[in-house]
């Protein structure tokens, strides 16, 4: 054999084991200290976010309120006329009839005085509109049994002459009409 059929057979032993590198592990060292930082990096911001910027105990309370009872929301009936200005005549019905009519108004406590003085101020002038409203009705709008018609007439003639409050509301809540009788004159 000669030296280079010898160098041939070593070559080929020697190589495989050049070829084949050393195989490593994963590095666990490594991945052991990053684990550890990260630990401990997360304990730090929640030690100190909880320590620091955690929300304070607070401690809430108020005060007991007592409702008050406000009178001057409930309302008050006025009687708009004295008992024996209460009697008007009617003449659309060809005869003269006689009508027994009581008006009151509801107001609210607030407005009451109010409303009061220019009815007294007013008294002539609230007198004539009832009557002409009483005297110009149809028999059947006199004893309808809710007294629609009536009440509208009288309601809108108030309103007129009493006025608005500043919000711009009625000062009259409402009318009432608690009794309407009426009778032939000639009976």
């Amino acid at each position: 054999m000669s030296d280079k059929n010898k160098k041939d057979a070593k070559a080929p032993e020697s190589a495989p084991a050049e070829a084949e590198p050393k195989k490593k592990g994963l590095p666990i060292k490594t991945i052991a200290v990053v684990a550890v930082i990260m630990v401990l990096e997360g304990a730090l911001v929640f030690f100190v976010l909880g320590a620091l910027g955690g929300p304070k105990k607070t401690e809430a309370a108020t005060e007991a309120k007592h409702l008050e009872h406000d009178e001057s929301e409930q309302t008050k009936e006025i009687r708009l006329f004295d008992k024996e200005d209460e009697r008007f005549q009617n003449l659309t019905a060809g005869r003269v009839w006689i009508w027994n009519v009581s008006f009151f108004v509801q107001v609210k406590n607030k407005n009451a005085e109010r409303v009061e003085n220019v009815l007294e101020q007013r008294k002539a002038e609230i007198k004539e509109g009832v009557s002409q409203i009483v005297s110009r009705s149809p028999i059947a709008q006199l004893k309808e049994p809710e007294r629609q018609s009536l009440n509208r007439q009288v309601s809108a003639l108030l309103e007129k002459i009493v006025g608005q409050d500043n919000d711009g509301k009625s000062l009259i809540e409402r009318v009432l009409i608690p009794t309407c009788n009426g009778f032939p004159s000639d009976f």
